[in-house]
């Protein structure tokens, strides 16, 4: 390895010193946030707040101080069905009722996981993975239907949010550890007492989890009533449903036909093949997580079918790149880092995706779209992060940002062509567990 030496800083300085421009991003930089000095009004693209293709959807929810996106974007996208079907102005389902579950689902997951990998060393790179990841916020749609198909749905006002849901650093740093000491003591329960103590170890985890969980989010329950009243002031009610037959009587199997699409243009992962990432899950003996690779074109093109359908679209992007949360735009030419401080984000996306420098990381609803001869030009986003940011919480990305960091939308299989539906068929190809398409359920 070469070191840094004195003589190299010396020109390193030098240089610098002879160019006057950087004394002056220097002076903007002193009380200046970087994002304000590399705000750009060059090359931008119109970025005003209309639609040709514009859904009018209900008011935004907030998932605060948590990484339950996927959870509020799939709920939003259910809700939407329900509020067309029962004539509401607004409603909401309880995010915080799936969370509960997808916790419990996951720490057994994680722990099965862990029991299968009993023999691996302490540093052995897919013990460190289940180790690091554990039990997150984070997770897939494929994960929601799982969630949803064993344990029904709840209306927000029956399982409303607690401080702990809206606020889940604590718990889950709780979790995780108990986790951790599981996986630090696994090899001694087996010596002391063979795999049976093991799986006695792991069922009173599981316990200790469920109360926490309990304590920390409510008790959940096994009845409830569901009243509502329309846009036309009728009143209804429904009485003694439980989670499964509120589920059943106005959701029904609406969420078996849709199936993930994704971009992911890198060497291992051709387009029109299926793919899942080892160890992505929650629900034990679930759905499978599986992703059709199509490419961004395609990925678009079923996108506006399904809009021009009338129906939004849950996606998977990566939002930490290019944004003004302030305004609510996305817009990889917002930005000017490059000339201010000759440092940039920008990869071919195979590449980024490869080496780490975007994955997805966020995911909203698509309600919009506007275009340019034909093509699309920007969209509109439906997001979670409550309505004082944006356009009432609804948010823009430009074209070129939609196509570098959207890497996941999911459609109705109808729109799927013949050839696609048979790779739907096929068997996935199982991606290796840290493999970047598994990244949103961190």
């Amino acid at each position: 390895m070469k070191e840094i030496t004195l003589e190299q800083l010396k020109t390193y300085k030098k240089d610098y010193l002879d160019d006057d421009k950087n004394k002056i991003i220097r002076h903007a930089l002193t009380r200046s946030d970087i994002n304000d000095v590399a705000y750009s009004l060059d090359d931008r693209p119109s970025m005003d707040f209309k639609f040709d293709l514009d859904i009018k959807t209900l008011p935004v929810t907030n998932q605060k101080a948590s990484g339950r996106c996927w959870l509020f974007a799939a709920t939003n996208l259910l809700r939407e069905k329900m509020a067309k079907d029962l004539n509401l102005d607004n409603f909401e389902l309880s995010q915080s009722f799936l969370a509960f579950y997808d916790k419990l689902e996951k720490t057994n997951y994680v722990l099965e996981a862990l029991i299968e990998n009993i023999a691996a060393d302490y540093d052995d790179r897919t013990l460190t993975f289940l180790l690091e990841s554990a039990t997150g916020d984070g997770g897939q749609w494929d994960m929601f239907v799982s969630l949803v198909n064993k344990y029904g749905l709840l209306p927000k006002r029956v399982f409303d949010e607690t401080f702990t849901s809206s606020s889940t650093r604590i718990i889950n740093s709780l979790i995780n550890n108990e986790i951790r000491k599981f996986a630090a003591k696994m090899n001694d329960f087996k010596e002391k007492g063979g795999m049976s103590l093991v799986r006695n170890e792991k069922e009173n985890l599981l316990k200790r989890v469920y109360n926490a969980l309990s304590n920390a989010y409510g008790i959940i329950p096994e009845k409830f009533n569901f009243e509502y009243i329309d846009k036309n002031g009728e009143y209804f009610l429904e009485r003694d449903l439980t989670p499964l037959t509120f589920k059943e009587k106005y959701i029904g199997n609406y969420l078996d036909d849709f199936v993930s699409i994704i971009d992911a243009p890198t060497k291992d992962k051709p387009f029109n093949k299926t793919y899942t990432v080892k160890y992505l899950g929650n629900v034990v003996g679930g759905k499978l997580v599986t992703h059709l690779n199509v490419g961004i074109e395609r990925l678009k093109e079923l996108v506006i079918k399904q809009l021009r359908d009338g129906e939004i679209v849950w996606f998977g992007s990566d939002v930490s790149n290019y944004g003004d949360r302030k305004n609510g735009i996305w817009d990889d030419r917002y930005f000017d880092y490059e000339s201010l401080l000759g440092l940039d984000h920008k990869l071919d996306k195979g590449l980024s995706l490869d080496y780490r420098l975007s994955q997805m990381s966020h995911a909203m609803c698509i309600t919009g779209v506007g275009f340019i001869e034909g093509h699309p030009s920007k969209w509109k986003i439906e997001n979670s992060w409550g309505d004082e940011n944006g356009y009432k919480g609804y948010y823009i990305m430009s074209s070129s940002w939609f196509d570098r960091y959207t890497y996941q939308a999911v459609v109705h299989k109808k729109y799927l062509n013949e050839s696609e539906l048979k790779a739907l068929n096929e068997e996935p190809i199982m991606l290796k567990p840290w493999d970047p398409m598994g990244s949103l359920a961190k």
